[in-house]
């Protein structure tokens, strides 16, 4: 397939992020030294400032981590937790089972510790050093770009609902236009405290240096901001809330797909939808069937369906509720949900979950159905790298800046991830005290023969695993190289709750990029898909960044999707 970018090919080292700032961020560590979690690591903050509508220095950042020495996968939630004084009966009682936007739904910031943890678990620099690229991209700015742009003024009604929020967004009372230099320097100042801070006890050691760094974001004049304003504006958060704050080393999950392993997030986000929806259709001749043609978006897409039905049904916090992993990724289990697709007709809207813990199974509550275009926000960035030792990187920092305030003096807008939570008790990702909200960032990582090979993830909320599940397919089915199946044109179901509130539903909606023949789209409405048409390269299809390894030829291919500001870099 013609591309619009080359596959970009290296020998040494590649990364490929959301921004091509952030890309040149990853790259100049990798350049330096560094390795691949030092440069994700910049890169990552560096979508903090890039991507201050998207992705916030102060929210969440889900990363999977391959250790070539040991030949381990890690994860790390990145994820904060609904503070202690949190109740779901405010949202129900008070806001009529609504979540309003604001500091309510605010979690605990787990970005920052989730960066510093990798550093010092994984990592080689210091944070002042990560850092640099985004402390001067803050300081001095950057010129505005027209995703940022687009999204400022599409929301800049919410931001004027916040004083210290329009005079960040909105400067000179207006939003910002393309080209205009964009600084934020209050988050300058942010990010600085904290590489001065660790700078401070540098001499006692690298370790001392990025706990202290932490500390400045946790219990000293950062969280005593962000914990004076939740107290003023009748928050939850609390000074004990951040200080007791911890990210957790996760197990991965995990399923083969030929002589592929491929891992990802476990059920306290919906990292194991790629891999259920992946088991579902793994059996099935799906080269047979034609690239993109109307049986196989059929296909694909009622098996994300099913995957999307289980998540609803069972994914949470495993701190809070059961989630029979070892069922539904398995085999036997893939096989009953794939016997459920009928080849002739689209489920009419999210199907029944399968009955995993072998005690029947409900759904709760389900939302009435939406109706009109659906409105799915571009709320999310990723970064992968690959380093010259074999070691692999995978992040999805996220949380946008419109739905709630920046902190004054700050720059920060607090984890406003509680959106993902639910105010209905009978649903495992419903809202309680100390619990993660279900989290729809989900990086993913594969390995071939017990190396790296596919560091891979998207934006998007719910469109991520579809999006991702289409270009493993694209490569690893259709034979196409790494930026061809980036850009390969895509389709997406939002034949089910969305994860953000006011989750809404769209049941057999079927959105699918104009690059695809009207007669398949005509084809698959005859087969019960609400079928609605996208422009070619939207961006709420998702914006895949990959690095496949060929350790037979010693080489690395990064691709980056056109559909947003993506870019990849190597040597």
């Amino acid at each position: 397939m013609a591309t619009y970018r080359p596959t970009l090919s290296a020998t040494r080292h590649a990364v490929s992020a959301g921004h091509h700032a952030a890309a040149h961020a990853g790259f100049t560590i990798l350049e330096a030294g560094g390795n691949a979690v030092d440069a994700g690591v910049a890169a990552g903050i560096a979508l903090g400032v890039v991507h201050t509508d998207l992705v916030n220095f102060a929210g969440v950042a889900p990363m999977v981590i391959y250790r070539a020495e040991r030949r381990e996968v890690v994860t790390i939630d990145g994820l904060g937790t609904w503070p202690r004084a949190a109740s779901i009966d405010v949202f129900i009682e008070r806001h009529g089972g609504k979540m309003p936007p604001g500091i309510l739904r605010t979690v605990i910031p787990a970005a920052p510790c989730a960066w510093l943890t990798a550093l010092e678990h994984f990592g080689t620099m210091s944070f002042g050093e990560v850092a640099q690229a985004a402390i001067r991209l803050a300081r001095d700015g950057f010129p505005m770009h027209w995703l940022m742009a687009e999204f400022i003024a599409a929301h800049q009604d919410d931001y004027r609902r916040w004083p210290s929020s329009a005079a960040v967004f909105l400067p000179n009372g207006r939003p910002p236009a393309v080209g205009e230099l964009f600084v934020q320097r209050d988050l300058a100042r942010t990010l600085q405290y904290m590489a001065d801070q660790e700078a401070a006890q540098r001499q006692r050691g690298r370790g001392e240096g990025l706990r202290a760094a932490r500390d400045a974001f946790y219990r000293g004049d950062i969280a005593a901001a962000i914990a004076r304003y939740h107290r003023e504006h009748e928050g939850w958060l609390t000074l004990e809330d951040m200080a007791g704050y911890d990210v957790r080393f996760e197990p991965p999950v995990h399923t083969r797909f030929g002589e592929i392993d491929l891992y990802a997030c476990g059920p306290w986000c919906q990292g194991p939808v790629l891999p259920q929806a992946l088991n579902i259709v793994s059996d099935l001749d799906l080269r047979a069937l034609g690239h993109n043609s109307p049986q196989y978006i059929h296909t694909v897409t009622e098996a994300l369906k099913l995957a999307f039905a289980d998540r609803h049904r069972y994914y949470g916090d495993p701190r809070f509720v059961q989630v029979p992993l070892d069922v539904l990724l398995c085999g036997a289990y893939a096989a009953k949900r794939r016997g459920a697709i009928d080849p002739q007709r689209a489920a009419p809207g999210m199907p029944e979950p399968g009955d995993a813990l072998g005690s029947g199974a409900s759904f709760g509550a389900l939302p009435a159905a939406a109706r009109g275009a659906s409105s799915q926000e571009p709320d999310t960035s990723y970064v992968c790298v690959i380093d010259r030792h074999g070691n692999a990187f995978s992040a999805t920092p996220s949380d946008a800046s419109s739905a709630t305030p920046i902190i004054p003096g700050t720059g920060l807008c607090p984890s406003s991830r509680g959106s993902q939570s639910w105010c209905d008790p009978a649903l495992p990702a419903a809202v309680a005290p100390g619990k993660r909200p279900r989290l729809t960032c989900s990086p993913a990582l594969a390995l071939r023969r017990g190396k790296a090979f596919l560091p891979f993830g998207s934006p998007g909320n719910d469109v991520q695993p579809q999006a991702m599940l289409q270009v493993f397919l694209n490569l690893h089915v259709f034979g196409m190289d790494v930026q061809a199946s980036i850009e390969a044109p895509r389709f997406a179901t939002y034949s089910f709750p969305a994860s953000s509130a006011p989750h809404a539903y769209y049941p057999a909606r079927l959105n699918l990029e104009a690059r695809i023949p009207r007669a398949t789209g005509e084809a698959l409405a005859r087969l019960g898909h609400d079928v609605q048409w996208w422009p070619d390269l939207e961006w709420r299809a998702g914006a895949v960044c990959a690095i496949r390894a060929d350790p037979e030829r010693g080489t690395l291919e990064a691709g980056a999707d056109p559909r947003r500001l993506c870019y990849a870099l190597g040597w």
